[in-house]
């Protein structure tokens, strides 16, 4: 099953988060609602959304999303798209997803606005009515706070050139897991889930995020055309990522200091970049860190045992190991 056939699956479910993510972010500012517009055209996968309804219909045995539910959703995916915006600025991205980004048509003090003003919305979306409000602002400000406590680790780990496995992985669980945490534990939280329930969204969430990022990284250094971006984007903004820190481990601590040396350089010498894709290739990175994606998602798909069976659950299953397969 597929991206696009899981939607269809969805059905009104998934018009119900499209149509309240479009009416939470009108505006009469007409600028506005066209960067809005723009950036909902190439929305990507909007796995999160998905992800939401999908684990709400798993713990409540596939009973239709929720007010709640869909407002959640809907916040995810808001959420996530704040967190790109500001992250196109702290990155100085020019692209992303293969079209220009907000910040290189307007500058970034016009990212960061739009960004806050998703953001905003987002946290509208999640205070409504419902008894589950005051519990989910809860597990929504803590991914606000490991998303900014990830992205400035990363900055500081950049700076430093001296990231190691346990600064990555807090890194990508701060930046990337944490909010798919977000999404599938508020919608646990949206069909009164039990505890069992609720902590294996909780534990599936975490393993997919990492999974999910771990792949990313990959792609950065053996993607293929169709991904639609460079290689070794990471390594120009001085990123240490699984790949590079497989390839450490197969090599002595000269020649790792001698490539850490380079990354720390690599902003006055970008030419340096595919000597260091190719040192990863040429020293077991990317099957390291292959390695590492596998065992995530086997985690993930561990974690739904306790879930009565049903077709949700068996989306959940497949999207985990779509996310190891996919090429993009």
């Amino acid at each position: 099953m597929d991206i696009r056939s899981i939607r269809e699956y969805l059905g009104q479910d998934w018009s119900a988060v499209q149509e309240r993510i479009a009416s939470a972010l009108e505006s009469d500012i007409q600028l506005l609602n066209a960067t809005n517009r723009s950036i909902l055209s190439n929305s990507g996968k909007q796995m999160r959304p998905m992800l939401s309804l999908i684990v709400a219909r798993a713990c409540s045995q596939g009973s239709p999303a929720c007010d709640a539910t869909v407002r959640y959703a809907a916040a995810s995916e808001l959420l996530h798209n704040a967190t790109l915006l500001h992250d196109d600025v702290a990155d100085d991205s020019d692209q992303r997803r293969g079209v220009p980004t907000v910040m290189s048509l307007m500058g970034p003090s016009v990212s960061v606005l739009v960004g806050d003003y998703w953001l905003v919305k987002a946290m509208e979306l999640i205070l409504g009515s419902a008894e589950s409000d005051n519990k989910v602002i809860k597990v929504f400000s803590k991914t606000l706070s490991d998303l900014a406590e990830g992205e400035m680790l990363q900055l500081q780990k950049a700076q430093n050139g001296d990231t190691d496995e346990n600064d990555y992985l807090r890194i990508i669980y701060n930046k990337t897991a944490s909010l798919f945490e977000a999404a599938c534990v508020s919608a646990a939280i949206s069909v009164d889930a039990c505890p069992e329930y609720e902590q294996a969204a909780k534990s599936y969430a975490v393993a997919l995020g990492l999974a999910f990022q771990i792949k990313d990284d990959i792609l950065d250094y053996a993607g293929t055309d169709s991904v639609g971006k460079p290689l070794g984007v990471d390594i120009l903004e001085q990123k240490i990522t699984m790949p590079l820190l497989g390839a450490f481990a197969n090599v002595s601590s000269e020649e790792e200091e001698r490539v850490r040396k380079m990354i720390k350089d690599i902003v006055d010498h970008p030419e340096y970049r595919d000597e260091i894709v190719s040192f990863a290739k040429a020293n077991g990175g990317i099957e390291y860190a292959v390695e590492q994606l596998d065992r995530y998602v086997a985690e993930a798909v561990e974690a739904l045992s306790v879930l009565p069976d049903s077709t949700e659950k068996e989306m959940l299953v497949e999207l985990a190991h779509f996310t190891a397969k996919r090429l993009f």
